[in-house]
């Protein structure tokens, strides 16, 4: 267990007999012994060497061991610190544990088994704190992807295109049906790339007043019209070395239309009422839900802003083009709204989910878990708790159909799970933590499907620090 953590070990004591016998039980737990006689060479030691667990005799010459603990809580402060007490009192035990000591032993040592007994749970608190480092790690990686979930082709294609555009300044248009997720899609080429610690300013083109838009992108001097009390910087000036997305671009009046071809021409804005021009450096993400080169030929949108937006097009499939990431998508919402709890789906509501077009694409699948699991009792989808116009796309569902664990679906569901995940664990040669990513999973939720469609061994969770 211990050894795939890499534990390192630490005693500090001035006699050799106790170190030894530390150093010896800690070795054969799998760990990285160091030692050190007192605590100024700990100190010294830990500078170039971090230690995960350290046991500390309390009386030692030159620095006592609260002194010490002191000092190595504000080195290390993710290392567990125990202390060892032979002459001192428990009173001054018990202060260590409130300078923030893991715990303390007596010594001498009543038995060899009592040490190796407490050194083990001081790993098991080691592996407790890197496995909630995981999980934060997992869960940030999540947020990173913005939900865009799934193992279809479409969707594995828009992946690989967010991984190659991330880290450029190349201008991205993205197409798709409203609610399909176009700016998660946006976020995840920002947030993913090296330029995510700068501004990200989200515009809906289709939301703004008409006579306000040309205020709000580039910004106004005050008394430039009637209500401007105070000069504002504008959208493009505030995203500055970030990335402007621009959502429903094809609902921009023409006129702001060549206001903007003239700022990606010439990176410069002039804030109204203002003879000021500023640079700006932007990465201009535009997204529509119209067909753009259709309305340039209708005359509808300038020809020169749609060539100047469309270096680079993702489109996001509408969801009845990628109906085998349902099941996905369905547990990535039911982890999200469900409160923690083990939420299960029918297999008969699965059938409606699936035979089901959504108009609404993502964002209406969202809306439906949540409002089953609103509605419902919070740990069972079944066909009842969708809505009628979901229901009465299969009119040949039982709605009396019995829960079933997690995702459990029909022989057929069943296949097309098996073999998502499948494919997606070859295409990441095993990697699980990638593997939930792409999935959607939680990694408790993953290693259970592994386990029931037997696709490779159940990892255990010690062994989590070392998937690749």
């Amino acid at each position: 267990m211990t050894e795939s953590l890499g534990i390192r070990f630490l005693v500090v004591d001035d006699e050799e007999s106790i170190r030894r016998l530390c150093t010896t039980v800690a070795g054969s737990l799998g760990f990285t012994c160091m030692e050190a006689v007192n605590g100024h060479a700990a100190l010294a030691l830990l500078e170039d060497q971090p230690a995960h667990i350290i046991l500390t005799d309390l009386v030692m010459p030159q620095m006592s061991g609260i002194e010490f603990l002191d000092k190595v809580r504000k080195m290390l402060p993710r290392a567990e610190v125990a202390v060892m007490t032979g002459h001192s009192s428990v009173e001054t035990a018990v202060q260590a544990m409130k300078l923030g000591a893991y715990d303390y032993i007596a010594k001498p040592f009543s038995a060899v088994e009592e040490l190796r007994l407490f050194l083990r749970r001081m790993a098991e608190k080691v592996q407790l704190v890197e496995e909630n480092e995981f999980l934060r790690e997992c869960t940030y990686a999540e947020t990173e992807l913005h939900g865009i979930v799934g193992a279809s082709p479409t969707i594995q294609e828009v992946l690989r295109m967010i991984a190659r555009l991330k880290d450029t300044r190349t201008p991205v248009l993205i197409t798709g049906e409203s609610g399909t997720g176009k700016e998660l899609v946006a976020r995840a080429v920002h947030f993913r790339g090296t330029f995510a610690n700068r501004p990200f300013v989200a515009v809906d083109c289709g939301s703004l007043v008409p006579t306000l838009i040309e205020s709000e992108l580039f910004g106004h001097e005050k008394g430039a019209f009637t209500g401007a009390v105070r000069s504002k910087m504008g959208l493009f000036q505030s995203a500055d070395g970030g990335t402007v997305f621009l959502d429903e671009i094809g609902e921009l009046p023409q006129e702001m239309q060549a206001k903007l071809l003239r700022f990606l021409q010439e990176k410069e804005v002039r804030p109204v009422g203002s003879n000021n021009k500023f640079k700006v450096d932007v990465r201009v993400i535009a997204a529509t839900n119209r067909d753009l080169e259709s309305a340039y030929r209708a005359g509808q949108f300038r020809k020169d802003l749609y060539f100047r937006l469309n270096v680079v097009t993702i489109h996001m499939p509408a969801l009845r083009e990628r109906l085998s990431d349902i099941p996905m998508l369905t547990h990535w919402f039911l982890d999200r709204y469900a409160n923690g709890t083990d939420a299960q789906v029918t297999a008969n509501a699965m059938k409606c989910l699936l035979a089901y077009d959504w108009p609404g694409n993502v964002r209406e699948l969202e809306n439906c878990i949540e409002r089953a699991i609103a509605l419902g009792d919070g740990k069972t989808i079944d066909v009842r708790d969708l809505p009628s116009a979901i229901i009465s796309a299969s009119p040949t569902v039982e709605t009396s159909a019995m829960p079933i664990e997690g995702m459990l679906l029909s022989n057929d569901l069943e296949d097309i799970e098996r073999a998502t995940i499948l494919r997606v664990f070859e295409q990441v040669n095993g990697d699980k933590v990638v593997a939930g990513k792409m999935l959607g999973i939680s990694r408790a939720t993953l290693y259970r499907k592994l386990k029931r469609y037997n696709i490779g061994p159940r990892p255990s969770l010690s062994a989590s620090q070392g998937m690749n």
